[in-house]
């Protein structure tokens, strides 16, 4: 898209994660490259460009210069969150028809798992709007009978301030059927998990990532299979729903700990799964540590449902298999029925829609899996 708006004259600038960690190859198909948080540099830019088009003040950016690439220095991350504008989905086309309304309260994640880019992207300190300022947009939606997602990559990273902010929800009635991501610890908190069932939490989306103990300490998720197991118990008490996100494909997994994993997840009752593939993105540590056993290239792979590196224990395509086997066992006719049985009427149902995802999934990526069968499978060691 991009080199075909630039062979019609208009200029392109480019910004997200995958371009803040690869600037030089962005700068193959864009003209600029803002690094990072945009926000106040792309405002920058903007004034640069109005004026005399001298971008050597303007932070984050990284462009051409006589034929060299030139990466300004980045700004620090912004600790005043309310001063950005709240966002107005009445100007997206058909915004008004949103159904659920994406709405962030705060950046950062003080974990560091391994395969994650977020701290790279945003940073180890956790950022959050203030309660007044989160209130403000939600008014906004005060009996529209939208839903809300909390798009935070930890949304109670900090207890104290989640806890503030569903307070003041409830106690002006700005009551949502709302989802966000969590982590299972969020369970060490009853009165968190309270808040959040009475100020209209639907669903958790956590990122389990496996029950195999060796994996959990590859990826420093810091967290045991017990946890995962009384997070889930506990959760199911408050009657909140979860989506049990798990991954495949670290030097520690075998066909064994994915059997096992796909188990354990049928057994906790959640609502439902997803079974990712462990990808080597951009930025983050797990990236650099497998540089030379990525195969694929091809970036419209980098989903997390394709495998693009070879693992220590499986072929690349014994791995895809893998995932496929999980979303079969785990959306199986027999665990749809006992669903249905159970009376769990969305669990039923985002069952039976998983199950034509996954024939879809086959069908259009036949070619792909022929690809990866015939690349030879090589058995690496590990340091």
């Amino acid at each position: 898209i991009a080199d075909r708006i630039r062979s019609m004259g208009i200029p392109v600038i480019m910004g997200g994660p995958h371009v803040t960690f690869l600037p030089e190859e962005a700068l193959q198909h864009a003209d600029f490259v803002v690094r990072g948080e945009g926000e106040i540099p792309l405002m920058r830019f903007v004034d640069a460009w109005e004026s005399d088009r001298d971008y050597r003040g303007v932070p984050n950016l990284s462009y051409r210069n006589k034929g060299s690439i030139v990466s300004n220095p980045a700004r620090a991350f912004e600790k005043d969150l309310d001063q950005f504008p709240i966002a107005d989905f009445s100007l997206l086309k058909d915004g008004k028809q949103l159904k659920i309304l994406p709405i962030q309260t705060s950046r950062g994640c003080p974990y560091d798992c391994s395969f994650c880019s977020v701290t790279g992207m945003f940073g180890k300190k956790y950022r959050f709007r203030s309660t007044e300022n989160m209130l403000e947009e939600l008014r906004r939606y005060r009996n529209a009978g939208k839903m809300i997602f909390f798009y935070d990559d930890h949304f109670a990273a900090n207890r104290k301030r989640a806890k503030e902010l569903l307070r003041a929800m409830l106690e002006e009635g700005l009551i949502f059927k709302w989802s966000t991501q969590v982590r299972a610890d969020i369970v060490n908190d009853d009165e968190l998990l309270d808040l959040m069932k009475r100020s209209g939490c639907h669903t958790l989306f956590i990122g389990f990532e496996s029950f195999n103990p060796a994996s959990l300490m590859e990826m420093k998720k810091k967290q045991t299979t017990r946890d995962i197991i009384r997070a889930v118990e506990k959760i199911h008490s408050h009657g909140i729903n979860i989506h049990g996100m798990f991954v495949h494909g670290f030097d520690s997994d075998t066909w064994s700990s994915v059997k096992m994993t796909v188990d354990y997840a049928k057994k906790m009752k959640l609502t439902s799964a997803q079974f990712l593939m462990l990808t080597p993105f951009p930025g983050s540590e797990f990236y650099a540590h497998v540089s030379d056993r990525i195969v694929l290239k091809d970036w419209s792979l980098y989903d997390a449902h394709h495998v693009v590196y070879k693992p220590l224990n499986f072929s690349l395509s014994q791995l895809q298999w893998a995932q496929i086997y999980s979303h079969v066992k785990f959306y199986s006719l027999f665990e749809t029925l006992k669903k249905l049985f159970r009376k769990n009427w969305i669990a039923a149902g985002i069952a039976v829609y998983a199950r034509i995802i996954n024939r879809q999934w086959k069908k259009q990526n036949k070619d792909y899996m022929e690809m990866i069968s015939a690349i030879p499978c090589e058995k690496r060691k590990v340091a």
